[in-house]
């Protein structure tokens, strides 16, 4: 359809007809011919009559072709003007073949591996019904203790969010949004979600405009400029005003400064909830407030189907407001080809064949391998030789539940065990024992008390403890080494999963321990959303390889990447804290006026833990010794219009191949307003053969050294810079250059 057409579809909608385009239901309701019958739970709770139920909009969470047709048959049944639903979707990290968690896959450095698997996420679920993805969250992470950490692309740094934002709403929408394997990028959450107090889900955000300029918003200006169509609100306050009743945010920044065209949509139920933070004083005032700022779709919730009618009535400004909000939706389902063809890009032959297909699941295995990072690797324990006798342990070895907490719609038949892949591969005869399980029956009461959901009944749990323990030393005493496999539980880490305690469960502790005992070496595989406390147990075991939560091919990829068929290259995008009360804590931080000193009193440190990290960001080994060996500037003085190019030389000290993430840093020493110990400014994913040498280049420019100033102006100083180059954020060669006029 042409614009005009469009256009001339608005002017023919009733207002009931248009308001209802603004809502998002889940789509269960439409499976059914008496939609009466299915109104239960949170359907029914939104108290919306079976006309305005067929007048909405989207729903929610309907995918698979056969449903995804039944469901868009049975709404244009019902509706006068055939204008078709728009399917939105939870693919955070796959559809059918469930990839590693996000926060794993931006440890890959490496935007051809995220574009690859958002590209397979695309073509799964849009040839199964989905026309728009709830993805990528850009939110700035860093606090361990918040459960959607595992969903943060970019982690703690601003310019890993930028790239990784781009890369994805590229990979998903590509150049034509009807074209089969594509589907609309709804980028979330605007805005500043990821530095809640405390790191407790939906809590406050309070911060200045300044820090919210120069970290949290350039990942949402990154996806705008890639161009995402739609963007989602975020649950916090922002400057004592809810996101999604924010003018200041969605007007003036979003709309206005970053131009942003597309449709602008609620969290879940976000609209009403602004009651519940003492903004809006009734529903019809929530409704009020949320059009005024430009929110296009309330999401399940029935403010707008209740309310948005008689405001209208009331007011000719919002009524305005709704043609404006109507245009865009029907504008985002004509750029779909929804007017021409209801059902998308569905495909049902391709649904059978291309769905789990073996070649995009040896794709999937390849790429999971780069989110893999190594913490540890004592003696070079790794990669285990096959003729070993290995003890496997641990609730993980015999899984396949290591998909995460987002990976509802995957497809767990092609799921392997670690068990599995090692008797597949190993000489000798294969030894286990869980050990314990991931957590202790009455810690999994409290999920299943707060999912509401029945409780399971708790009997001679120390006893069973102690027998799986037993049994795990047995068979230890045997082997040469353990391979020990532990972690959070999946319903630990995602939406809701804030934690106060981010250590390993105390039974699993309380494993390694006695394992520990038996002196000898432990290889820990460690599956987890989140940056975990180590300081109690690292130094207890040989090996740790930081395998996140891993998806569908994961049990695969960690047995090839422990046997040495490959080659670790990943790096923390987060830094792992020492615990948990040292939260939050990144590694582009402010100095102090007494910068932290462990052997000095009166500075600002912990008297009870070291003040730095215990990973920092940017960290990760392999099986390769690289070394940093020189760093030269080819000037030392630069101009606005100049550049400079650092020269790094660097050698692979090993007969292994691999990629080593070579990481450039800038410390502006002294501005107007006081800036970071260091920032990452760019950084190349480099190959090295066996004892190859190679120099990499980089070149700093003026965009480099740019920040928002006390105005609230985008500057580069003239002044000293230092520059830091190395494989992590800590261990780094560095130099010094300055900015003149």
């Amino acid at each position: 359809m042409k614009h005009k057409q469009i256009v001339d579809l608005l002017n023919k909608m009733t207002i009931d007809e248009k308001i209802g385009q603004m809502v998002q239901i889940a789509g269960d309701i439409f499976l059914s011919e008496d939609i009466g019958s299915v109104l239960t739970g949170p359907l029914k709770n939104l108290h919306l009559t079976d006309e305005k139920i067929c007048h909405v909009g989207s729903v929610l969470n309907i995918v698979g072709a056969e449903k995804v047709k039944r469901v868009q048959d049975q709404y244009l049944s019902k509706n006068r003007l055939k204008i078709p639903l728009l399917f939105m979707d939870d693919i955070i990290h796959g559809y059918k073949i469930a990839f590693p968690i996000p926060i794993a896959q931006g440890c890959s450095w490496n935007t051809e591996v995220i574009k690859e698997m958002a590209e397979i996420s695309a073509m799964e679920s849009s040839i199964a019904g989905a026309n728009v993805n709830f993805s990528p969250m850009v939110d700035l992470s860093r606090d361990a203790r918040w459960g959607r950490v595992m969903e943060s692309i970019g982690g703690e740094d601003p310019l890993l969010g930028e790239i990784y934002a781009k890369t994805i709403v590229k990979a998903y929408q590509g150049k034509k949004l009807s074209k089969i394997g594509k589907l609309a990028s709804c980028v979330k959450h605007i805005a500043a979600y990821g530095a809640v107090e405390a790191g407790r889900d939906y809590n406050t955000v309070d911060m200045s405009e300044r820090e919210f300029r120069q970290y949290y918003l350039p990942a949402y200006k990154a996806a705008i400029e890639a161009g995402a169509e739609m963007l989602m609100t975020s649950f916090n306050i922002i400057n004592g005003i809810p996101s999604t009743v924010n003018q200041w945010l969605i007007q003036e920044v979003i709309r206005k400064e970053l131009g942003f065209k597309g449709i602008i949509i609620s969290d879940y139920g976000a609209i009403e909830e602004t009651i519940a933070h003492g903004y809006s004083a009734n529903e019809k005032e929530a409704a009020k407030n949320a059009i005024h700022a430009g929110v296009d779709i309330d999401m399940m919730s029935s403010i707008y189907a209740n309310h948005l009618k008689d405001l209208c009535l009331e007011d000719k400004e919002i009524e305005n407001k709704v043609n404006e909000s109507v245009l865009r939706i029907l504008t985002l389902k004509n750029k779909l080809g929804l007017f021409e063809t209801p059902y998308g890009n569905i495909d049902e032959e391709k649904e059978k064949t291309w769905l789990m297909s073996p070649t995009n699941l040896e794709k999937a295995r390849k790429l999971t391998q780069e989110t893999f990072v190594l913490l540890k690797n004592k003696n070079h324990i790794l990669p285990l030789q096959k003729n070993k006798k290995i003890a496997l342990i641990g609730p993980y070895i015999d899984n396949i539940g290591i998909t995460g907490s987002w990976s509802m719609f995957s497809d767990k038949s092609k799921n392997h065990t670690i068990l599995d892949i090692f008797k597949e591969k190993m000489e000798n005869e294969v030894m286990y024992a869980k050990g314990c399980e991931i957590l202790r029956q009455e810690e999994i009461n409290k999920i299943l008390l707060a999912d509401g959901l029945p409780l399971v009944q708790i009997e001679n749990e120390m006893q069973k403890e102690e027998k799986m323990i037993t049994s795990a030393l047995e068979i230890a005493k045997n082997a040469n080494m353990i391979l020990l496999a532990l972690g959070e539980h999946y319903k630990q880490t995602g939406e809701a999963c804030s934690r106060s305690n981010i250590s390993l469960p105390e039974n699993q502790v309380n494993l390694i321990n006695e394992l520990y005992k038996l002196h000898k070496p432990i290889i820990l595989i460690l599956f987890n959303g989140r940056p975990i406390q180590l300081n109690m147990i690292e130094e207890k075991v040989d090996a740790i390889l930081e395998v996140w939560f891993p998806g569908t091919t994961g049990a695969k990829a960690i047995v090839e990447m422990i046997l040495g068929e490959e080659n670790p290259s990943g790096k923390l995008t987060m830094s792992f804290p020492q615990n948990a009360g040292q939260c939050p804590v990144y590694y582009n931080h402010y100095n102090t006026g007494r910068p932290h000193n462990d052997n000095l009193r009166y500075v600002s440190r912990y008297q009870d833990i070291p003040t730095e990290s215990f990973y920092p960001f940017g960290y990760g080994l392999s099986f390769c010794n690289f070394q940093y060996l020189e760093m030269h500037l080819d000037k030392f003085k630069m101009k606005q219009d100049e550049k400079i190019t650092v020269t790094i030389k660097i050698e692979n000290q090993s007969n292994y191949a691999g990629y080593e993430v070579v990481q450039l840093y800038i410390q502006d020493l002294y501005g107007s307003v006081v800036r970071p110990v260091k920032e990452l400014k760019a950084y190349k994913k480099v190959y090295f053969e066996p004892y190859e040498m190679k120099y990499v280049d980089f070149h700093i420019d003026i965009e480099m050294l740019k920040f928002w100033n006390e105005k609230l102006e985008f500057v580069a100083e003239i002044g000293e810079f230092k520059v830091y180059v190395g494989g992590n954020s800590v261990n780094v060669l560095e130099n010094k250059f300055e900015l003149v006029t």
